[in-house]
């Protein structure tokens, strides 16, 4: 057995092989702490893994309800995407809450 078929990150017990005598060797990036990782580990998975990166925020958009209670949202671009059992990318999106306040709102009764 070994980490040919699969590499993961974190702490991931169900990245395992078949190791010695049956025993079950880990795939992850925590088998380094608990010294359980495969004997290919360190060739296939540490060498190769390469960890998200992402842009900056783009600006916020503007608010979905022109009069009362909306929502608005930015978001930001993958600029290297995880390989190998690289670090997962981080959230993309984000929303906030926000209140429309067009000049008609307060006229409209």
């Amino acid at each position: 057995g070994g980490c040919w078929h699969q590499c993961c990150p974190g702490r991931n017990n169900a990245c395992w092989a078949p190791g010695a005598r049956w025993a079950r060797c880990y795939c992850d990036s925590y088998c380094e702490r608990t010294g359980d990782c495969c004997e290919d580990y360190h060739a296939v998975c540490r060498r190769a893994a390469v960890g998200c990166a992402v842009g900056p925020w783009g600006p916020w958009s503007g608010c979905s309800s022109s009069c009362g209670v909306g929502s608005k949202s930015r978001s930001r671009q993958v600029t290297v995407p995880p390989r190998h059992g690289g670090e997962p990318c981080p959230d993309l999106k984000q929303r906030r809450g926000c209140l429309g306040e067009h000049p008609t709102c307060g006229t409209a009764k």
